[in-house]
């Protein structure tokens, strides 16, 4: 079983016992998430698709912990102008386990 869901503002394909990243949540570590925004559920030979979400379904999380990704380096440059910039970043992270989906 499977599900697409949306978290933090983009979409991930979801099934029992996985671990995936997502943008910053605003829980702290050790919560409970409970993701609402389905987009579509699958059990292997039933497919549910949404319009945009599928009524009743949702996927139970908890938050494992809360982080930063690796740190980003980017360059701007100008030819000719002999001007350049550099920059970096580093994103907020939640770590979310999925636990349970029931539609």
């Amino acid at each position: 079983m499977y599900a697409i869901v949306k978290a933090g503002g983009k979409q991930y394909k979801v099934s029992e016992n996985d671990v995936i990243n997502v943008n910053k949540l605003d829980v702290a570590e050790g919560d409970e998430i409970v993701l609402d925004e389905v987009l579509l559920v699958s059990d292997g030979s039933d497919i549910k698709v949404g319009a945009p979400y599928v009524d009743g379904a949702k996927v139970t999380a908890k938050a494992v912990k809360q982080f930063r990704d690796k740190k980003i380096n980017a360059w701007t440059y100008r030819p000719k102008k002999h001007t350049q910039r550099h920059y970096g970043h580093r994103q907020y992270l939640t770590s979310v386990s999925i636990e349970k989906i029931t539609f």
